[in-house]
C-alpha cells in the first residue's frame, strides 16, 4: 500500500518520494530531509487509515 523510493547516486544530492493508496505522498531533498522522510514513512505504517480498522473506534 505504501511505497518508498529512494535515489542517492554517489556524489549527488539524495531524494526520497513516499506514496501511499491512502493519498500521503511526500518528496524529499536531502541527506536530512530524506532521512527524516524515511522516518515518516515507517511512522505512516501504523497511522494509515487503509491498514488501521475505523470501525469499533472512539470518536476523537
Amino acid at each position: 500500500m505504501a511505497w518508498l523510493c529512494i535515489v542517492a547516486p554517489r556524489g549527488a544530492t539524495p531524494t526520497a518520494t513516499s506514496r501511499c493508496e491512502c493519498g500521503r505522498d511526500r518528496s524529499a531533498v536531502g541527506m536530512v530531509r530524506v532521512l527524516a522522510l524515511i522516518s515518516e514513512h515507517e511512522a505512516h505504517r501504523d497511522l494509515c487509515p487503509l491498514r488501521t480498522p475505523q470501525e469499533g473506534r472512539a470518536a476523537a
